[in-house]
């Protein structure tokens, strides 16, 4: 169960529902279009795409009857029926106006795309928004972002086409980020990496609701069990961290500072009108409360993918299995450089490996089952791996190069993985053929890396906040 601090009415972020932005039974986008390459347009194409199940209002001011065979309105105050979301992408201009007839439409909630705010010096028509919504208690999310997505409740706000970006399968990874940009070619990357997403939000320049109000949000969201957040500067940094350390106390947070250099910082109070502050004081709360840093999106992806599909474990003992002697030694190095060591297997094990494995094989770590292992060996080694009390994970090299490394091997990894004995990460380095395995484990679970050291870094980042939470709780 997570602790929820009491929230600052300060700023005027005290929503007690976000419910009707995440999880909206209709929808009204203003500027839906059928013009192709309008944003408008594209999200209106998305929300069909994913099969949004609730009502779709679009809204156009130069309406016809129809946009994409539904109904068309003039106006967000035609439509007379009860709106939970209201998604804006006009010119930043035109905003106010559609944003004031949505309060009196007694919309619930909006999501704001448009940019040309704050974050290009013209801070008082932000300002003017914010008063709409605090006039109306109505939250939206924005000005200047990518919005929402949400493929359980196929909601997608997001003004991407889907044959520009994948979107991933449902999952228990929610991402938030307040950069657009970097929040879109993070969802491709999880996408390609083919483990599941809860939510995307991109929030922007966090005109009302902010990262403490998204944190709030999921913290308490039931199919959220990975928060992942690219975060360029925290307009309410205490209460975001006040409220971190208590979500971490139930759910990983992965966290990547945008904006850890002077002229970084400069660049992100451009792009988003964030207040960067000082990297070090970031980095240090991070550690402190139990914050998993990233310090590049590809590690961003390694986290969050053991966090999401292996148990939690204290010991930082590895077992190495490998079918290529050199990646054995990449993979030593990479054990020890990251804070964790090899095991001493029991007697029992060893006698085991002995009876299981042919004289070729060195019942050492890392363990080389040699080049010709098939599905079999491998299986061997993790069976007897797995029982074994002085093993506390696991590192297998399956390289799909090898003669004996096919299909089968990919069922027993899986099979494997499925007991969740004890935490499992496979490294497998190639191109299409070792590709097109990896896609096989980890669409069924079972988190692959390109080398041993990424490997090794997430079984750390696994292990250091596993022995956090068993301090914490």
């Amino acid at each position: 169960m997570v602790h929820m601090v009491k929230r600052s009415t300060a700023n005027n972020h005290d929503f007690a529902d976000l419910t009707h932005i995440f999880n909206p039974r209709s929808v009204a986008i203003i500027g839906a279009s059928e013009k192709p390459g309008k944003v408008g347009q594209v999200i209106m194409q998305n929300y069909m795409d994913a099969g949004f199940q609730g009502a779709l209002y679009p809204v156009n001011i130069n309406a016809g009857e129809k946009i994409s065979g539904y109904k068309a309105y003039k106006s967000v105050l035609d439509i007379r029926k009860e709106i939970d979301l209201v998604v804006i992408a006009i010119p930043a201009a035109g905003v106010p106006n559609v944003l004031e007839e949505c309060g009196k439409a007694k919309a619930n909630g909006a999501v704001i795309v448009s940019g040309g705010f704050a974050e290009v010096g013209a801070a008082d028509l932000e300002e003017k928004i914010k008063q709409i919504s605090k006039k109306y208690k109505m939250p939206f999310i924005g000005p200047n972002c990518l919005g929402v997505m949400d493929p359980r409740a196929r909601i997608d706000t997001l003004f991407l086409p889907t044959y520009k970006i994948e979107r991933p399968k449902i999952g228990g990874v929610s991402f938030v980020s307040q950069s657009g940009s970097v929040g879109s070619s993070t969802l491709d990357l999880i996408s390609a990496e083919g483990f599941g997403l809860s939510r995307f939000i991109s929030y922007g320049n966090a005109t009302v609701v902010d990262e403490v109000d998204i944190l709030h949000f999921l913290a308490k969201d039931k199919n959220t069990k990975v928060i992942v957040y690219y975060l360029e500067g925290a307009k309410r940094g205490r209460e975001f961290i006040e409220v971190a350390k208590e979500v971490t106390k139930s759910k990983p947070v992965v966290i990547i500072k945008g904006g850890i250099t002077e002229t970084g910082a400069t660049a992100a109070h451009s792009h988003t009108a964030s207040l960067a502050g000082s990297y070090e004081s970031y980095s240090a709360v991070f550690r402190q409360f139990g914050m998993t840093e990233a310090h590049e999106l590809e590690e961003l992806i390694y986290f969050a993918k053991i966090f999401d599909t292996q148990p939690l474990v204290t010991g930082n003992r590895v077992a190495v299995i490998t079918n290529g002697g050199g990646h054995g030694v990449l993979a030593t190095d990479a054990i020890y450089q990251n804070g964790l060591t090899f095991p001493q297997l029991t007697k029992e094990s060893q006698k085991e490996l002995r009876r299981r494995m042919p004289p070729i094989v060195n019942i050492a770590l890392p363990m080389d089952v040699g080049g010709e292992a098939d599905y079999k060996r491998f299986g061997d080694a993790l069976e007897v791996l797995s029982t074994d009390q002085n093993v506390d994970a696991i590192m297998m090299i399956a390289l799909f190069q090898t003669p004996g490394a096919d299909e089968k091997l990919v069922d027993a990894v899986v099979n494997f993985n499925n007991g969740k004995k004890k935490p499992l990460v496979v490294v497998s380095t190639g191109s299409s053929y070792t590709q097109s395995h990896t896609k096989l484990m980890e669409s069924a679970g079972v988190p692959v890396y390109e080398s041993p050291s990424a490997a090794a870094k997430a079984l750390a980042a696994l292990i250091s906040y596993s022995r956090y939470r068993e301090k914490a709780v």
